[in-house]
């Protein structure tokens, strides 16, 4: 099977996107450099490049800079989507010039409160670069890509306002069950609803020691999966967030210190807490067994879908393999339109 071991597929394919901006139409996301990570991680680097080009309708250029991110004007450019060039090409001097371990060890905890920012994408486009970074090595355009990531993430970088806590289940199931939805009729997209986000239960606030942080990370990540097949009507494209975001950084931690392992799982948490309380489904769907059917030829399914969503999901779901998570990639494709 071709991986990003042994295929340059994917360093062409992120060389090639990084002419490109990280969103498009405002403030919608450029999902492709996560996908074709994706892909190759599954073993269809040689579909690649054609995914990419069904998706290049939906790309824009780079935007132009504004003014130079430096070392000590940074917090004042934190969160400022108009400094999207500045703070990208600031990254791309940082890794250039230390490990990329370091810089992201630094900056981590400053961007972790925001990682609902950007719908959670900028987090998640960070997941997707430290996985292939962790497995087959840095690459320049692996760590160029690293760069774009969180360059993204410090445009977007949004803190959520306070939280009440509220009583929590004993598995993130549970936990998931009991996030109260925000109100009836609400209209507006991810800002404007998750400024309503004011309650959450508070399922990862005991958690002291970071292996049972990275325990209950993978247990939030597999629950937020299986509940797609059955609530992922309630928005089919938002609701795939609630588990690929807490992925994301589930996928960072072995390239953290140990000590941010912990406040990682609580950020998790937060960002799939609110996108399951911004976008539950007034009536779940009945859940539907995925049948006689391998992880391979699911993914086969999500590929020739297309929809960049359902991929990632997909990827995600594959992490686990197991009945439900399966049942959740092929809801994902029923629910979802495919790429035109």
């Amino acid at each position: 099977m071709e991986t990003t071991h042994t295929s340059g597929t994917l360093d062409e394919a992120w060389e090639r996107l990084h002419t490109s901006g990280p969103e498009r139409a405002g403030r919608l996301t450029n999902h492709a450099p996560m996908v074709v990570e994706a892909l190759a991680a599954h073993g269809h680097s040689r579909a690649v490049h054609r995914w990419l080009d069904r998706y290049a309708h939906k790309l824009e250029d780079f935007p132009g800079p504004v003014a130079p991110v430096t070392r000590d004007n940074w917090p004042e450019a934190l969160g400022d989507p108009t400094r999207l060039a500045d703070w990208i090409a600031h990254f791309t001097r940082e890794v250039t010039e230390r490990p990329w371990r370091d810089v992201l060890a630094e900056w981590w905890p400053r961007l972790l409160p925001g990682v609902s920012g950007g719908s959670t994408h900028p987090a998640i486009r960070v997941g997707h670069a430290v996985r292939t970074l962790l497995d087959s090595g840095g690459t320049g355009p692996r760590v160029t890509e690293l760069a774009h990531g969180l360059g993204y993430w410090a445009a977007r970088h949004t803190p959520l306002p306070g939280i009440t806590p509220l009583p929590a289940g004993p598995d993130a199931d549970e936990a998931l069950s009991a996030v109260p939805p925000v109100p009836a009729g609400t209209q507006g997209g991810f800002p404007a609803r998750i400024a309503l986000v004011d309650r959450l239960p508070s399922w990862a606030a005991e958690v002291r020691e970071p292996q049972e942080a990275r325990h209950r990370l993978t247990e939030l990540v597999r629950a937020a999966t299986h509940r797609y097949a059955t609530h992922g009507n309630g928005s089919p494209i938002m609701l795939v967030h609630a588990a690929t975001a807490p992925n994301a950084v589930l996928r960072t931690l072995p390239a953290l210190p140990r000590a941010l392992w912990v406040p990682s799982l609580r950020a998790a948490w937060t960002a799939a807490a609110a996108v399951t309380a911004m976008y539950a489904p007034s009536e779940p769907l009945p859940y539907v067994p995925p049948g006689r059917v391998t992880p391979e030829e699911v993914m086969e399914r999500a590929l020739a879908h297309g929809d960049e969503h359902v991929v990632k999901l997909t990827d995600t779901a594959l992490g686990f393999a197991d009945e439900r998570a399966l049942a959740a990639a092929l809801r994902a494709i029923e629910l979802n339109a495919p790429l035109e």
